[in-house]
């Protein structure tokens, strides 16, 4: 007989023993992720009566896949356009419970006597609340239907964004020893471009390119092209210095955009589920139960700030964003506990090695604490609501609320144009100079170099300042030109009031001062620093921008193709809607 190899039989150990505790739960009608983790304890070196893995690196290596694919499926489920939808409300209340839950675990960790950089993890652990718990208890009491659940999910949305953030920054800041606010801005602003530049290349390019191959890929193949494409973006972020769970999730939120999202969520769902179960039993396997008999003291300091403080804080952020009491309270109930992201953080943290062993069993007992008592939270709600308002609440409380949480204030017509005019202006702004400085980029650090390698310096230079300038063209008529719409709001809001014309005005100059300095920066950094060249230069090629059509047709087209792709979910849903069931068009034809 063959001898297996280590890490064969390991796994076979892991989903056996998995497998059988995770049925013993789902009888219990208790959340396998909590099975997932008492497996990993018991096939763990810390347990001598049951069987031990082998190979830690290997199992190691399976988790590290898990966590890829955990994210691409999260990825899968999120879209950008969800944090418009949800509004302010699931902002506001994210906001405030993540910054503050943040300053309170960071200080809870420095008074229980841990290093800066552990209280730092902590407060970034504490601060994200478990979408799968939240998800399986909705599904278990029947609540999803209700409306403070859609509030929930909203601020679901924004935590994984924000935790997708931690999970890049918290490393960084703490290899580097000291938390600067520089070292911050500089990763947060480094994060952002370039999750806004795959975000605009991804939504332009794989919808596209699924949608003119679909038809030659059955299941089999679309599922090979989807993990292609996740695992493809997992390298071209550590390739940039980012986690390879950011590049998961970003494939999998740009997935999300095509037709065919739903598709392929179903074909991951089984490879997520394996390789996810095998992430949670590794958790499991890191803790020794001996201490939570040891660390009791700061397991119950830590699961009672975490219930109290996140229960008030997502209170406090529903009723800012105006809504009401009640709603307030299921919502705030309902976020009561420690998600998988913490497990997810605190992994990054074990590998860098600047988290102390001690750090994730404890915060292991805290998120089986707080999601064992997630159904009795949200079931706790409706009692809690009616001891506030009825007994608790002072009556002045309640017009007050009841005046700021039901009425809506409308904003005036002018009011509404200039809403108007931001949103369009500074989202085409914005996209626009994010390709603009990817293409820059992409020239100065890869084009130049291999054009100087085949012809002479001054050459060179030339071919790529025209390749460059003429790869931004379209998006650089793209800023010069106005589209109907916004020349419209443009124009209403010129003829509207003479106070109008001066901010119209500056809009349009730092329109205009953008394009220059774009092309200047090509310009001065490839031909020449004089200035009277440089400027005529630039003149010439604003004029050519301005005049050309097939430029202008060339933008027009990329930027309808990326709308169609942004918004074909919205449009299949109007749709939808619009369609008259059965039943409506019988009654309508008798």
């Amino acid at each position: 007989m063959h001898n297996l190899p280590a890490l064969i039989s390991d796994l076979a150990l892991i989903m056996i023993c998995a497998g059988l505790i995770t049925i013993i739960f789902k009888k219990l009608k208790q959340p396998v992720v909590l099975g997932y983790i008492l497996s990993g304890i018991l096939v763990g070196p810390h347990i001598m009566l049951t069987p031990t893995t082998i190979d830690k690196e290997n199992i190691q290596i399976w988790a590290d896949i898990g966590v890829i694919f955990l994210l691409f499926s999260l990825g899968l489920e999120f879209s950008f356009k969800k944090i418009v939808n949800v509004g302010k409300s699931a902002i506001i209340t994210a906001s405030t419970n993540i910054l503050f839950m943040l300053i309170i675990g960071y200080n809870v960790g420095l008074n229980l006597g841990w290093s800066t950089t552990e209280s730092l993890f902590l407060g970034g652990m504490i601060s994200m609340s478990s979408t799968t718990i939240i998800i399986k208890a909705f599904d278990e009491l029947n609540l999803k239907a209700e409306k403070f659940t859609d509030l929930v999910f909203g601020v679901l949305v924004v935590e994984d964004v924000v935790g997708i953030l931690l999970l890049v920054l918290l490393p960084a800041i703490s290899i580097g020893k000291n938390v600067s606010g520089i070292e911050v801005l500089t990763s947060a602003g480094k994060l952002v471009f370039f999750l806004i530049l795959w975000f605009i290349t991804g939504v332009y390019l794989v919808p596209t390119f699924l949608k003119k191959v679909i038809h030659l890929l059955n299941d089999e193949l679309l599922l090979l092209v989807s993990i292609a494409l996740c695992l493809g973006m997992v390298l071209v972020a550590s390739s940039v210095g980012f986690s390879s769970a950011l590049g998961a999730f970003i494939m999998g939120s740009i997935l999300s955009e095509a037709d065919e999202a739903e598709r392929i969520e179903k074909l991951i769902r089984p490879i997520k589920d394996l390789f996810g179960a095998v992430f949670f039993v590794s958790v499991g396997m890191l803790v020794d139960p001996n201490m939570f008999v040891e660390y009791i003291v700061p397991i119950t300091i830590i699961t009672i700030v975490v219930m109290l403080g996140k229960v008030i804080l997502s209170v406090a952020g529903f009723l800012l964003s105006g809504n009401r009491l009640e709603t307030s309270i299921h919502g705030g109930f309902s976020l009561a506990q420690v998600g998988e992201f913490a497990f997810i953080i605190a992994a990054a943290g074990m590998s860098i090695g600047v988290l102390g062993d001690y750090v994730y069993p404890i915060i292991v007992a805290v998120s089986v604490v707080t999601t064992f008592t997630t159904p009795l939270m949200i079931k706790a709600a409706s009692p809690a609501y009616s001891i506030v308002y009825r007994r608790l609440l002072p009556a002045s409380w309640k017009s007050y609320l009841s005046a700021h949480t039901t009425s809506k204030k409308d904003t005036n017509e002018e009011e509404e144009l200039w809403i108007q005019l931001f949103k369009k202006y500074f989202f085409k702004l914005c996209i626009a100079s994010v390709i603009l400085i990817a293409i820059i980029n992409l020239s100065f650090y890869f084009l130049a170099p291999f054009v100087k390698k085949y012809t002479h310096p001054q050459a060179a230079d030339f071919i790529t300042t025209i390749i460059t300038l003429a790869a931004m063209s379209p998006f650089l008529q793209g800023l010069l030109s106005v589209n109907s719409d916004l020349a419209r709001i443009y124009l209403t809001l010129w003829n509207k009031r003479l106070t109008n014309r001066l901010p119209l005005i500056l809009c349009t100059v730092l329109r205009l001062a953008i394009i220059i300095i774009f092309i200047m920066v090509v310009i001065n950094h490839l031909l020449t620093k004089n200035f009277y060249i440089t400027y005529a230069l630039v003149g010439i090629m604003i004029a050519i921008i301005y005049k050309s059509s097939w430029l202008s047709k060339s933008y027009k087209h990329i930027e309808r193709q990326f709308l169609s792709n942004l918004y074909r979910h919205k449009d299949k849903e109007k749709d939808k809607d619009a369609a008259p069931t059965e039943k409506e068009e019988t009654k309508t034809d008798e």
